[in-house]
């Protein structure tokens, strides 16, 4: 029997329990102003889309989640998926959600 077995394609990525999945976005290499900033600069929170949401948050009133939301979230806890090569996924827990953007339409 040989051990080489064909990866399995995953379509979907569902977040369980009070979790989101985000799609981070890319760092910010320059301010507003003009001014680039150092790689080494580290902001402990990050912006990102949620992708997926869990039944569980989805179902849940008091949860001002929805997808596509751009967020604003603490790293901390957030685990890193790798789904697809080109993007940063990371499966989120709602207790790590900062704040939410919301345009006025």
């Amino acid at each position: 029997m040989t051990k080489a077995r064909k990866k399995a394609a995953f379509e979907t990525v569902e977040p369980i329990g009070a979790r989101i999945l985000v799609r981070k976005d890319d760092p910010k290499r320059e301010t507003r102003g003009g001014i680039a900033l150092p790689d080494a600069a580290e902001i402990p929170t990050i912006t990102g889309r949620i992708v997926s949401i869990s039944a569980l948050i989805e179902n849940d009133e008091d949860v001002p989640l929805r997808q596509y939301d751009k967020i604003l979230f603490h790293p901390k806890d957030a685990i890193p998926v790798e789904f697809e090569h080109d993007n940063q996924l990371f499966v989120v827990p709602v207790d790590d959600v900062v704040a939410v953007f919301r345009s006025d339409e």
